[in-house]
């Protein structure tokens, strides 16, 4: 299916929000998990966000990328939903860190 730029930045920006949407409906899923599965969190979003406004010049700091994500302040969305990771988790992570360094 072949579209012009301007609809194809419309269908992209139509699925970022549905994704940011789906992921601050579901707080219980932490981000070390979705790291661990996907190679992604929402931080990241958060700060591909930052670099996608710092490359057009626009000022944004990582707090309002965060904001824009989590849909409030990042402390205040860690304070809400944020637990522990747990000793598997933490494993998980490493892993999935060290297999990605070759």
């Amino acid at each position: 299916m072949a579209t012009d730029d301007k609809t194809r930045t419309e269908l992209e920006a139509a699925v970022y929000r549905r994704l940011v949407e789906h992921l601050r409906a579901h707080p219980d899923v932490q981000n070390i998990d979705l790291m661990n599965l996907a190679g992604f969190c929402r931080n990241c979003l958060s700060n591909w966000m930052k670099e996608a406004a710092d490359a057009r010049g626009l000022p944004m700091s990582k707090e309002q990328s965060r904001e824009i994500v989590y849909g409030m302040p990042y402390d205040e969305w860690r304070a809400k939903h944020q637990n522990e990771a747990t000793p598997e988790q933490k494993a998980a992570f490493e892993k999935a860190q060290a297999s990605q360094k070759h």
